[in-house]
């Protein structure tokens, strides 16, 4: 199984804000006072497009999908949090926390994939739980090392324990299980997406283990990212709240890789860091400064990656 693609999935917003219902567990979005409904979304379009013509100037294969303006759907740009593509021709669909994020599932989306000449064989749809206040948001909440069958999960109000074994059982995947945390007004709480606080490429990995506050926990972690032979790259949690932690690499021309992030990201780490990731990929960063504020999710979340076999 292939780490990475050249292949990614991106919807374009037209009525990009702060999601009121996801910001009561995201403690990482932000309110821009002062700011126009209008003004938030056509800055964010700015950010998006800027972002897209970067990776597609290095050869990233992206599907820009544009959002519709019903049903009123504020974090359409993440669209890796309902949906996931694998190598078998399947397709998961996932339970969503906020009410207004279950909207952002749209059919037509696998019907244009299949046109652009992408095999779909099987839906695997999870999104049952939801009725019964269970969640589990994509490759938000689970980190796939899809070349070694493992997943990784930080359990939180939108990562359930049972429907992520579930998935694991599904995806013939080894579930490794942790609680991660950040500080928020002097508290420890949940971090509600796993992929702010790691991500792993081909031959790397990015994590804050200062973020595992159980040490068994933090070292079964880091041992089984070791035991596949990852370089492991520290960082700290105040470059998770820049960010730092939500990068996914991907394949541009000539399968050559790179590692996506925001400019907020790039900024946040230290010489030392960028050395050691670039032994592994060209770092590729653009702002996403709006999209981080008020989205509270970062460039990982706006690719969801096409792993689909092609016609």
């Amino acid at each position: 199984m292939k780490q990475t693609t050249n292949s990614i999935l991106m919807i374009r917003p037209v009525a990009f804000r702060m999601n009121e219902q996801t910001a009561v567990n995201n403690y990482y979005q932000k309110v821009l006072d002062g700011l126009l409904p209008a003004t938030v979304n056509a800055k964010a379009q700015q950010e998006f497009d800027a972002f897209v013509q970067k990776l597609q100037a290095v050869g990233v294969n992206v599907i820009v999908v544009d959002d519709t303006l019903n049903p009123d759907t504020p974090d359409s740009i993440f669209p890796n949090n309902w949906i996931s593509f694998h190598e078998n021709g399947d397709v998961a669909l996932y339970p969503m926390f906020a009410e207004n994020r279950r909207l952002e599932r749209r059919e037509e989306i696998l019907d244009l994939l299949e046109d652009k000449g992408f095999r779909i064989d099987n839906i695997v749809d999870y999104t049952e739980a939801e009725t019964d206040n269970y969640f589990l948001e994509g490759t938000g909440s689970i980190i796939l090392d899809r070349a070694n069958s493992k997943a990784y999960c930080a359990l939180s109000p939108r990562a359930d324990e049972e429907l992520f074994i579930e998935f694991c059982e599904d995806f013939d995947l080894n579930p490794i299980i942790f609680e991660a945390f950040q500080t928020v007004e002097g508290d420890r709480k949940l971090i509600y997406h796993t992929n702010v606080m790691m991500c792993i490429g081909e031959t790397f990995a990015v994590i804050c283990a200062d973020c595992i506050d159980d040490k068994k926990e933090r070292k079964m972690v880091l041992d089984s990212l070791k035991q596949d032979g990852k370089e492991i790259i520290l960082i700290t949690e105040d470059q998770v709240n820049n960010f730092a932690g939500n990068m996914l690499e991907v394949r541009g021309t000539d399968d050559k890789r790179y590692l996506v992030m925001s400019a907020v990201a790039h900024q946040s780490l230290t010489e030392k860091q960028i050395a050691q990731l670039e032994k592994h990929a060209e770092i590729l960063s653009s702002s996403l400064d709006t999209i981080e504020a008020c989205g509270g999710g970062s460039a990982r979340c706006m690719m969801a990656e096409i792993f689909l076999p092609k016609e």
